[in-house]
């Protein structure tokens, strides 16, 4: 991307991102809990881009590259605290979404029980994603700004560019971007 300073920087613009898409999630799950319909393709929608984005481009960048940056500046490894409290939510993260994706996929086969679960599902992923990104954004990065020098924060923002080239691919950003937009729109017009 180039125009970051610091990991934390790039890091916390997506966690903007992510939060857009947790409030249209978080109006879809109140819609349909208040017996409103609400297409499953939206949850399958946003499904997509927590698979693709928060963890595909997201947590691969975290997990990938900022903690093993941090260990090398003297944290403990990722198995121990503080870096384990964030995998483990990152696997449970994954957890609630294959279980959305499943509660969605089955409401969209007619299984009107189905509607519970799936409620479930999200509220619990946004709950999650929301405390995970406070803990980040004011215990994580700061550690993570402290700790790195100029030069590893331009070496890890480099490894940054090459997850998205390499793992996420080209223009996937701006899909993502395209995708939150849309779920954004899907949402407001439910509540309108």
């Amino acid at each position: 991307m180039g125009e970051f300073a610091r990991a934390s920087d790039e890091l916390m613009q997506e966690h903007r991102l992510i939060e857009r898409v947790l409030d249209a999630l978080e109006t879809a799950a109140g819609q349909l809990e208040g017996g409103h319909p609400v297409p499953p393709e939206f949850f399958l929608d946003a499904a997509d881009f927590i698979a693709g984005f928060a963890d595909g481009c997201h947590h691969r960048k975290e997990e990938g590259v900022l903690f093993g940056a941090m260990v090398e500046s003297g944290l403990p490894r990722p198995e121990e605290p503080p870096l384990e409290i964030f995998l483990d939510e990152h696997v449970e993260a994954r957890a609630l979404t294959r279980a959305m994706r499943e509660a969605a996929r089955q409401l969209q086969g007619g299984e009107a029980g189905a509607r519970g679960s799936l409620v479930s599902s999200v509220n619990r992923y946004v709950a999650l994603l929301r405390d995970h990104i406070v803990r980040e954004d004011e215990m994580l990065f700061p550690m993570a700004d402290e700790m790195l020098s100029a030069e590893q924060q331009r070496s890890v923002l480099r490894d940054f560019e090459r997850v998205e080239r390499e793992d996420v691919g080209a223009g996937a950003h701006q899909r993502f971007h395209a995708l939150a937009e849309k779920l954004e729109r899907e949402a407001a017009a439910m509540t309108s």
